[in-house]
């Protein structure tokens, strides 16, 4: 049987467009792992959405005098398209604004309050008096009490990547207003962790020792710091409201509602397949696995809140006994920075995935990322450096090894692959290459360890490329034409096998590279824009469409004789100019 894998991606405030630390943080890499066990033929389902009730967003909307629905539904949109372009390959990416989302929310509040691990306290908060109203922690800023950093935000500092008690913040001041807030007293619901610390630090030390290092250790070293209640409801006009009488003006806090849109996605993905029940699959199945793609910054809502609430559940819409999964591997990125600067979309330090789609092709930005990912320390993007990838690694050696034994093929065997003869030692030795290759690249995709297969797959198109130039079939093909069939078919052999290997990596052009060598069918499904209705009110949502994928993670059994398709180089060389012009774009007005 299949396995079944759930992938995870965190939820981006819809408050700007797509950049690159999505992108490089979460997106890609989870993108790359779903489209590896879609090709390892196991049970995929992803999913994601735009984070409607961040405080980015209304803080945004404060500012631009519109609504919080206005804000989000704008910019959801163009994540939409976004996604859609870099083919990043959600089977539902959706909103937490839904009505499928806020109801599950609700139900999951409830459940929690029955076992025990909500209750209720009143706590001094604080409160705008120029503003008249009680500010969320992500509406406070001020220097950090434990390291100093001096624009930590009231629930978590992004310096030190610990959790914050917005009222120990040194010389805090609103977010919304920039006047000193001062403390009032409110009432709210608090999460019991202190109840479910001995659940939590067990489940941190079962098995867990394949988790990245960092991750691991952030987790335990702040369980073992001893956890208390955290305020699970705020004083919010937009967000989903606390299901209790007596409660107007209190809404579930976002950071505890929007993890769990990864259970009302799966909800949604299957209501509107007609087949309720099978979110169960991936939620309740012992041998299903989940794993959560994020950056650090989100570590301690994924390792301990987030699997707290899980656990405080226990069960939802089942009658069974199994208690809800658990995270299986959480793989958290750290940071990419841009030109060696951290980025910072006010002052325009970024890279936007529209404005370099305007220009330039997916693959080429999807290949660079991986080569660069952030899996264990904080890296940088370079622009003068995507320009040599592209150029050296791309278009030299990739790209001309599939571009040059395409056409020579196509060329002196009448558009069809060739007939080989009997192969020579070396020929059975690049092929033999190629078969062990899905093995290994395969173990450290199943790792999450992308820059470590990358770098093997691009090994194996060295070989490859030393394997042609010492058999020359244009120098063959002159005297012995037997023997450029050999060569020709075994090269070919191997360029379909790479094709494989680099997929998850190279969706667009590997799948040209599918068509060009004849095959029919796809390699992947499709993906496109689905309007979902609700009772009052539809949303659009990104959805996959597994239909006519053909791909399959083995080495290659291209078939002698079949016919090929005329082809076209797969990448683009880039000018030295691209790199100095689009450095120069950085940190100038938008637009």
């Amino acid at each position: 049987m299949p396995d079944k894998i759930h992938v995870s991606i965190a939820w981006p405030y819809p408050n700007g467009e797509m950049h690159m630390g999505h992108v490089a943080g979460a997106f890609l890499p989870g993108d790359i792992f779903a489209r590896y066990h879609r090709l390892a033929g196991n049970d995929v389902l992803m999913v994601s959405g735009s984070d409607s009730h961040g405080t980015p967003i209304t803080v945004l909307a404060d500012a631009q005098g519109k609504t919080p629905r206005e804000v989000f539904e704008h910019y959801h949109v163009h994540f939409l398209q976004s996604l859609a372009e870099l083919g990043i390959s959600f089977d539902l990416f959706t909103h937490t604004d839904t009505e499928n989302h806020h109801r599950m929310a609700q139900d999951m509040f409830l459940k929690l309050l029955e076992h025990g691990y909500l209750y209720e306290a009143e706590e001094e908060q604080f409160y705008s008096e120029a503003s008249r109203r009680f500010l969320p922690d992500r509406y406070v800023e001020g220097e950090c009490y434990l390291c100093h950093f001096p624009d930590a935000r009231g629930d978590q500092c992004d310096n030190c990547g610990n959790l914050l008690d917005a009222r120990q913040l040194i010389n805090p001041r609103s977010k919304v207003d920039g006047t000193a807030p001062v403390l009032r007293t409110t009432r709210h619901y608090y999460l019991d962790l202190a109840k479910l610390q001995p659940q939590l630090d067990a489940w941190l030390h079962e098995g867990k020792d394949f988790w990245r290092p960092n991750v691991l250790a952030f987790a335990r070293n702040y369980v073992a710091g001893g956890l208390h209640g955290r305020a699970f409801t705020r004083d919010l006009d937009w967000g989903i409201p606390v299901p209790l009488p007596g409660n107007e003006g209190k809404c579930i806090y976002v950071w505890f509602e929007a993890v769990m849109g990864y259970l009302s996605a799966s909800i949604e993905w299957a209501a509107h397949r007609d087949r309720p029940d099978q979110w169960k699959d991936w939620w309740y199945a012992p041998e299903a696995r989940i794993y959560h793609f994020i950056g650090k910054d989100n570590i301690p809502f994924h390792t301990i809140i987030w699997p707290a609430e899980l656990m405080g559940t226990r069960q939802l819409y089942d009658t069974g006994t199994r208690p809800l999964n658990l995270p299986y591997d959480v793989p958290a990125n750290e940071f990419m920075n841009i030109e060696g600067r951290q980025f910072s979309k006010s002052r325009n330090w970024a890279v936007y995935v529209p404005d370099y789609l305007s220009r330039y092709d997916p693959d080429p930005l999807r290949y660079y990322l991986a080569a660069a990912m952030p899996e264990t320390r904080d890296s940088d993007f370079s622009w003068h450096e995507f320009v040599r990838r592209n150029n050296d690694e791309l278009v030299a050696a990739w790209g001309n090894l599939a571009n040059r034994i395409l056409t020579f093929a196509y060329k002196h065997f009448d558009g069809h692959i060739p007939e080989p003869g009997p192969l020579a030692p070396v020929d059975e030795a690049i092929l033999a290459e190629m078969d062990g290759a899905f093995a290994s690249v395969g173990a450290l995709l199943g790792a999450c360890k992308f820059r470590a297969a990358l770098a093997e797959i691009l090994a194996h198109v060295d070989a490859a490329n030393r394997y042609i130039d010492k058999q020359a079939p244009w120098f063959q093909i002159k005297s012995d034409r037997a023997a450029a069939a050999t060569t020709v078919y075994v090269t070919l052999r191997v360029v379909d096998s790479l094709k494989t290997l680099l997929a998850p990596f190279l969706p667009f052009t590997c799948e040209r590279l599918h068509q060009y060598l004849g095959y029919g069918g796809t390699l992947f499904g499709t993906l496109h824009t689905e309007h979902y209705a609700e009772p009052t009110r539809g949303h659009d949502a990104l959805v996959y469409d597994p239909a006519g994928a053909a791909g399959h993670w083995a080495p290659s059994a291209l078939p002698a004789g079949q016919a090929m398709r005329p082809s076209q180089p797969l990448f683009k060389k880039l000018e030295p100019k691209v790199a100095e012009e689009e450095t120069a774009r950085l940190g100038q007005p938008a637009g």
